[in-house]
């Protein structure tokens, strides 16, 4: 989670997910970034959410309605207006919990290990722990603790396995 660089941003971040975390637990859904940031007179308030299986559109929707019955019964944002946007978790973001390992499977990622090395590979098995990469068709473990940062990678022209 982040915000701005303005004092009370980050407490305000905070207030506002633990605020949020429940009602969207409700609908199945976690949150995965709230940032807060300056847009002139306005803030703009991002809140990233996701599930297994993905998010729908219908699930941003509900999303947000719940969202805004939070914020409204709160003071969490005190009295300056907002806008509210509401997002899926994007590719573009890191996998840094075992539920992103979980929610990738099959996805082609690129991860980058403590010790400086990087491995490529497509996300088999996951658990609390660790993954299990096809590498060029072999199978390699890699422990979470040993991932300094991790991307899906895009890919254009993947086939189904079926094909």
């Amino acid at each position: 989670m982040s915000s701005s660089q303005r004092p009370g941003a980050d407490a305000t971040v905070a207030a506002v997910s633990a605020a949020v975390t429940g009602p969207l637990e409700q609908l199945d859904l976690d949150v995965e970034a709230v940032e807060l940031t300056p847009a002139g007179k306005r803030r703009v308030l991002r809140i990233a959410v996701d599930k297994d299986g993905g998010v729908s559109l219908d699930d941003v929707a509900a999303a947000t309605r719940a969202i805004n019955d939070v914020l409204d019964a709160t003071a969490a944002l005190g009295e300056q207006p907002y806008t509210l946007e509401v997002t899926s978790r994007g590719v573009d973001r890191p996998l840094t919990l075992p539920r992103h390992w979980r929610r990738n499977a099959t996805r082609l990622v690129k991860a980058t290990l403590a010790d400086g090395s990087a491995v490529t590979g497509r996300i088999g098995e996951s658990d609390e722990e660790q993954v299990v990469l096809d590498v060029d068709g072999a199978p390699r473990t890699v422990r979470y603790d040993e991932v300094k940062k991790a991307l899906v990678q895009i890919e254009f022209n993947r086939k189904n396995e079926d094909e």
